[in-house]
């Protein structure tokens, strides 16, 4: 089931991937039109739309009806739905990561606040420990380099 609808996504953003393909979708919101119709805006040839519309009917985005030489296609809303229910679910995941961060970022600033207004009272112990990194940044090879050694 999950491998299925794995697939079936994978298909579908896939078919959307192509701004041709997303502009015939969008023509076809607007109602069925032949392939011709479909194409004309795009400038594309009959074959070249119609590979680009194949593409739609593998990711069961879009139906074709054949009536002699007119290709007639027609949206299929269904798999948009399940893309849209897809990104729901991970808008929400993201949403709940999102504001665990800002607590935890909340609390940090509320500790370094407490901090800081401790470290005001008896001098800043910020300070105390910047200075002896500052010191031990000098690599080995510069110091045998200074004293003559290398």
């Amino acid at each position: 089931m999950v491998a299925d609808q794995a697939a079936n996504l994978d298909r579908v953003f896939h078919a959307l991937a192509h701004p041709a393909r997303r502009a015939m979708l969008k023509r076809l919101a607007q109602g069925e039109q032949n392939l011709t119709e479909l194409a004309a805006p795009l400038k594309m040839t009959f074959p070249a739309a119609s590979k680009h519309v194949r593409v739609l009917e593998s990711a069961h985005l879009v139906r074709r009806h054949i009536h002699g030489r007119t290709h007639t296609c027609r949206l299929v809303v269904e798999p948009l739905s399940e893309v849209a229910r897809w990104t729901e679910q991970c808008r929400e995941l993201w949403e709940a990561n999102f504001l665990r961060l800002d607590a935890l970022l909340d609390e940090l600033q509320a500790a370094e606040r407490g901090k800081n207004q401790a470290g005001e009272a008896g001098g800043s112990p910020a300070q105390a420990v910047d200075e002896p990194r500052a010191r031990s940044r000098r690599s080995p090879v510069r110091k045998k380099k200074a004293s003559g050694q290398a």
